[in-house]
């Protein structure tokens, strides 16, 4: 879990044992921790000696994900290869570029409550920001929103009471997996007879393998898109809102636009909010010196590689200027997040508006971590501000 802030104290530790970890979590299931940089970059980039089609998430440790060979995420190349083309294309840099004034427009509006002086959470606005550009992209309507940006943070967060039902984690993360295949299953049919440009329609329209994609495939991808976008894009922001509203780094960075790239891409690295990725090895292999056997678990901790002092000068510092910053937020390789050009825009775009019109901004109270075993983010950041003038 990280709802505690102590996870970094921990990796930090580990690192400086320089091998690999392992977690004996029962009888029968167990993982290696990969804490250092290159050896997460050569677990997820060598897609043949360490698998994501048994799944991704420790959530399921020890039990092959069933969306395994449908689903990108836990897809091998080259299948995942040829079955991502389409879809990388209609998120490349340039397409989502050319949407950025929309999502101006819907940072702007979620922003407009606080420059009124009442007391404005931060993390509520941030977790509905994404669910509104990616709703936007995949033409979902607008009035569904809400619903369905509540229902992928159960998805990441069911250990967090505040998303519960009374029945408790496993029935309502049930629920909420039921309630959106089955919303992504009738929009299909729907969207099948009149399809757009839209991402569920390239999604619809895409064929591999010599064929289209499957009803079910088609869903596991939509449930894919929305997922990546709930997770990453929100956290950077109330991470930076959260350690850093009575510091000097907002006023250096409003003061300052043209740090802007380099900065939120430091945000992204500080909050690493994918905290870590699942592998099973194929086939024995050594990592610094470790014997790591064919089916084993392999647990890559993004957080982790991304304050590794042996590749970021001064990690555990936050600096708006770092030059370079190869952060791994996004992972590397093959399954490289294929909707990071619209997280990287929209928390872009997010910082713009933000510092660009408001000043004074402090916290009202005590931010609250989200409680999950995945995401690393904040979910209440209650903080007042001034507009400028």
């Amino acid at each position: 879990m990280y709802s505690d802030g102590n996870a970094h104290d921990i990796w930090r530790a580990l690192r400086q044992l320089d091998g690999l970890d392992w977690h004996q979590v029962d009888e029968s299931r167990g993982f290696w921790s990969i804490v250092k940089y290159d050896d997460t970059d050569f677990v997820l980039r060598d897609t043949a000696t360490f698998t994501s089609e048994r799944g991704t998430l420790l959530d399921l440790l020890g039990t092959d994900d069933p969306a395994g060979g449908q689903q990108l995420a836990v897809t091998d190349p080259p299948r995942h290869t040829e079955r991502q083309a389409r879809l990388k294309k209609a998120l490349a840099v340039k397409n989502v570029d050319r949407q950025r004034e929309g999502i101006r427009e819907k940072v702007i509006d979620l922003l407009q409550p606080l420059g009124e002086g009442e007391i404005f959470d931060f993390g509520t606005a941030m977790l509905a920001l994404p669910m509104s550009v990616t709703g936007t992209m995949m033409d979902l309507p607008a009035e569904d929103w809400p619903w369905l940006s509540r229902l992928t943070t159960v998805c990441i967060a069911a250990d967090d009471p505040e998303f519960q039902d009374e029945g408790g984690k496993d029935a309502t993360l049930q629920s909420a997996h039921r309630e959106l295949f089955g919303y992504f299953q009738d929009l299909m049919r729907f969207r099948r007879s009149a399809p757009g440009d839209d991402l569920l329609s390239v999604l619809i329209t895409t064929e591999f393998e010599g064929r289209s994609m499957s009803a079910a495939e088609i869903v596991a991808n939509c449930y894919s898109l929305l997922l990546g976008a709930n997770v990453t894009t929100p956290h950077a922001p109330t991470f930076v809102i959260a350690e850093f509203a009575n510091t000097d780094v907002l006023a250096d960075w409003a003061a300052h636009p043209e740090v802007n790239a380099t900065a939120y891409e430091e945000a992204l690295r500080w909050a690493s909010p994918v905290n870590h990725v699942l592998r099973y090895a194929t086939r024995d292999v050594e990592i610094r010196g470790t014997k790591i056997a064919a089916g084993d678990a392999v647990v890559a901790w993004l957080g982790s590689a991304n304050r590794d002092e042996e590749v970021f000068r001064d990690s555990h510092n936050f600096d708006i200027r770092r030059k370079p910053n190869k952060h791994l937020a996004f992972g590397i390789g093959p399954h490289y997040c294929v909707g990071h050009s619209v997280a990287r825009i929209t928390v872009s775009v997010l910082f713009e508006e933000l510092l660009g019109r408001y000043t004074d901004i402090a916290l009202a109270g005590t931010p609250e971590r989200l409680i999950s075993n995945f995401a690393s983010g904040y979910k209440h950041v209650p903080i007042t501000a001034r507009p400028r003038t």
